[in-house]
């Protein structure tokens, strides 16, 4: 056994903050490591909240809360806008940021630019960039060579959709599952620090998950990973329809929001919104000389 020292899992995960220590030794433990999208203020404090262990800044942006139908419109001032006030409203989750299609491909130098505008100008902890080809390793690693932590993510890749043929699970062969099995080692081997397997069958994370040695978040890719991730949205229901088959829904927050303002609405053309109790009074010896006044004109 072992004598290398531990770090100590807080039993209430909102006591200390995540750190990449405290997510190693979850894995070791196997305790399920909890981790949500945030893109403003409130949903980051739902998440503090919630006593989650890792908050992502996703690029889902683009379709959760800034209205395209794709992640790939979304540019980093876009998300460091956003990561900034997720930052303001975080503790103890270790924050994560997305990085944007178009702002490290290009180059080494423009992944890590990217990457240090989003910890500098944000406050991010961490980030994330998608895919485990030869150009995604190339980036993670020289991200990780200048001191940022990065998170892989293999499996359908949103940025890259339209290449994988749709928005659909990936792995459903033994070629493309073994294609996705490459990536995750490339990227584990360029030193990232945990990986997200999105929309792979379950029968491939669990192959996956003998191979690969850091923390695995999974989203629709089954039970054995080391933990899961939703989209804020699609978790409490913030959005039409469904969404994809993976998606658990805790809440139907879209049709209390769509009832509430239909509420106000149906108040104000009657008038009984506002009512006594929502105005402010004046003495009436106040009053009286503003009537003076105003009569004088």
């Amino acid at each position: 056994m072992s004598s290398r020292p531990s770090a100590k899992v807080p039993s209430d995960p909102g006591r200390l903050p995540m750190t990449l220590p405290l997510l190693m030794e979850k894995k070791r433990l196997g305790e399920p490591i909890v981790m949500v999208t945030a893109y403003d203020y409130p949903s980051a404090r739902a998440a503090e909240a919630g006593g989650v262990d890792l908050v992502l800044v996703g690029d889902s942006a683009a379709t959760t809360v800034l209205g395209y139908n794709a992640t790939t419109p979304v540019d980093l001032d876009d998300m460091l806008v956003l990561a900034r006030a997720v930052r303001r409203g975080l503790r103890t989750p270790l924050l994560i940021g997305d990085l944007p299609f178009g702002s490290y491909e290009v180059s080494d130098e423009q992944a890590i630019t990217t990457a240090m505008r989003m910890v500098k100008e944000a406050g991010c902890e961490a980030v994330k960039l998608e895919g485990g080809g030869e150009a995604s390793a190339r980036r993670a690693r020289a991200i990780v060579g200048a001191g940022i932590p990065v998170m892989g993510h293999v499996g359908l890749t949103p940025q890259t959709s339209t290449a994988l043929g749709g928005w659909k699970a990936q792995g459903r062969t033994a070629a493309a599952a073994s294609r996705i099995a490459s990536e995750a080692l490339a990227l584990q081997e360029v030193g990232c620090f945990a990986l997200v397997f999105e929309a792979i069958p379950s029968a491939v994370s669990e192959e996956l998950m003998e191979l690969v040695e850091i923390p695995v978040i999974g989203i629709g890719a089954g039970p054995s990973t080391d933990g899961q991730v939703l989209v804020f949205h699609d978790l409490l229901g913030i959005r039409d329809g469904l969404g994809p088959r993976f998606v658990k829904r805790y809440a139907n927050l879209q049709q209390e929001m769509n009832d509430g303002v239909s509420a106000y609405a149906e108040d104000v053309r009657a008038r009984r919104y506002p009512g006594p109790e929502h105005t402010y009074s004046i003495d009436p010896a106040e009053l009286a000389e503003l009537q003076e006044r105003l009569a004088a004109r």
